[in-house]
Order: C-alpha cells, then sequence, then structure tokens
C-alpha cells in the first residue's frame, strides 16, 4: 500500500477511478474560478488604492505618475499629468516580468515599475515589490533628467549605452579605458553588426532577452 505522502514505487502508473476523476475536473473548474477572479480583481482594483489624483481604471500608455506617500520609498501611484506630483510618463505598459530583466522597455525609459495584486490587504494593487505581479509600466521622467537615454549611463542597457571592461553600464561621457559602446545586444556573438571589436558573451540569465554585448570603440 502506498501511504499518504510518499511516491509510488517506479513503474507503477495511477489508476484513475471514477472519484479521481471527479475530483479533477472539480479542481479544474475551482482553478478556473480563481483565474477569472484574479483577472477581475486585478481590473477592477488596480487604482483604487495607489491611483491619486483622481485617476481610476488600469495603467495605460500616456498616464501620468509619481511616488505613493503611502509606500514610501519605493511605491507609485498613477496620478493626472497636470498633477505637480506627477514625475513620468508611461511609455509603454507590458507583461509583469517576473524574472529579473525579462522586460525591455522601450528606448528612453527611466524607470520600470512593477504593478502587482495582493490578496493579504484588502485585494488591492500595489505598486511596488510585494504581491502576484500583474504588468510593467515603463516611464520617462517628466524632467529634463532622463538616465534612460542612450549613453546617460542610467535605465536599463540599450544600444547607445557604454559598458566598462566588467560590462556595468556606465556614462559614455565619462568612461575610462577599457570601456565600449554598445552596437547591439543579440543571442549569439556571430549576430553581432560589423564595427564590433568587443563581443561580451554573459553568463546564463533565465528570461532575458540577450546574452552577447556587441561592443564597439567609444
Amino acid at each position: 500500500m502506498v501511504q499518504h505522502g510518499t511516491t509510488p514505487p517506479p513503474g507503477t502508473p495511477r489508476r484513475r477511478t471514477a472519484n479521481t476523476v471527479a475530483a479533477v475536473v472539480l479542481l479544474a473548474v475551482l482553478g478556473l474560478c480563481v483565474a477569472l477572479a484574479v483577472v477581475f480583481d486585478d481590473k477592477g482594483s488596480s487604482s483604487s488604492d495607489s491611483k491619486g489624483g483622481g485617476k481610476s481604471g488600469s495603467w495605460q500608455t500616456g498616464d501620468c505618475g509619481g511616488p505613493d506617500p503611502k509606500a514610501a520609498p519605493d511605491g507609485y501611484r498613477a496620478l493626472d499629468c497636470s498633477d505637480s506630483a506627477a514625475t513620468f510618463k508611461a511609455l509603454e505598459v507590458t507583461s509583469a516580468g517576473i524574472l529579473p530583466g525579462s522586460i525591455q522597455c522601450p528606448a528612453g525609459t527611466d524607470v520600470m515599475i512593477r504593478v502587482s495584486v495582493s490578496y493579504g490587504s484588502s485585494g488591492k494593487d500595489k505598486n511596488k515589490g510585494g504581491g502576484i505581479p500583474t504588468h510593467t509600466v515603463c516611464g520617462r521622467n517628466l524632467s529634463g533628467d532622463h538616465p534612460g537615454d542612450a549613453g546617460a549611463g542610467g535605465g536599463q542597457l540599450v544600444k547607445g549605452d557604454c559598458v566598462s571592461s566588467t560590462a556595468q553600464e556606465v556614462a559614455c561621457a565619462s568612461a575610462g579605458s577599457g570601456a565600449v559602446k554598445v552596437l547591439d545586444l543579440v543571442k549569439e556573438k556571430e549576430q553581432c553588426p560589423s564595427g564590433t571589436t568587443e563581443p561580451m558573451e554573459l553568463t546564463l540569465s533565465i528570461g532575458r532577452p540577450y546574452d552577447v554585448i556587441c561592443g564597439g570603440s567609444v
């Protein structure tokens, strides 16, 4: 007899009885209900807790936002673009990006905000680290400070940026010896464009859209 919590002996197939099939169907139905509840809750509450300034509904491209005093220091809330507290505008609203580095925002993105839903605190979105990720907001600062611009040394790595000999992003204007300019970001070094003098093969990172930095002269 196979005891509860143990693994059946190898080569012993599990037989599906009528009760087992019924249980599987019931679990599938319950799973569907939970999935629908998640979708409904995400659409219905993504802004009620964190979108001050009169905004409502899910994040959309073109929305503005700023720091959320109730979720300092890394929380954000959506705001009307005319609100004095707004600090960025959404260039794009994309998928959740559970894995680090798996989301590639548009060029010029200064800040990436992961929006998530938390069921432990009234089921409302928290635009910070906790909860279940629902989507990512790619934001550009409303001020003249744009660290995400190519070569500026901030944001995520894009074509036109500069990196040190250890593949760390640096500002091109102050790049030291050994730094190279990013000509492209590809999966295989054979895909690098002409002019590449320093193809940097990176360690494996699940979800990252590139594995090689095609480096050329700064």
